[in-house]
């Protein structure tokens, strides 16, 4: 049995809002290779608000369900070195490898793959830094 309680939901939303920002800074200074890279036309490119909530709530649940396997892997308090670990796991092995099967598979060139994954790979660190910070 899960046991949410266990899990600091300020440290949750903290982390969430912390690689939210993170992204925004990543994406801002790596966006014109990224669009190169996703085959999108700057000009023809189009942000909404719409965009920005779905991506905070993605970040929003992938912090919490981090902190539930961080907790469930390596215990409360998971400490700042095993909550790296766990996130590096689960980073390489749910997230790098399905995103770099899918832009093969999508015809993507390892530039985006690359993009992608070093953001994916901050994202997973931060949220798992920052929760450590509030056990």
């Amino acid at each position: 049995m899960i046991d949410f309680p266990v899990i600091n939901w300020i440290g949750v939303a903290v982390a969430a809002v912390a690689a939210f920002v993170f992204g925004a800074i990543y994406y801002s200074a790596l966006g014109r290779p990224w669009m190169k890279a996703a085959r999108i036309d700057p000009e023809s490119a189009t942000m909404s608000a719409a965009l920005f909530v779905v991506s905070f709530l993605g970040l929003l649940i992938m912090s919490a369900i981090l902190a539930l396997v961080i907790g469930a892997v390596a215990g409360s308090p998971a400490g700042i070195v095993a909550s790296i670990q766990v996130a590096l796991v689960l980073w390489v092995g749910v997230n790098l490898a399905p995103m770099a099967v899918n832009h093969r598979y999508q015809g993507f060139g390892w530039d985006l793959t690359v993009i992608d994954g070093i953001y994916w790979l901050g994202v997973f660190l931060i949220i798992a830094i920052v929760q450590s910070l509030f056990e």
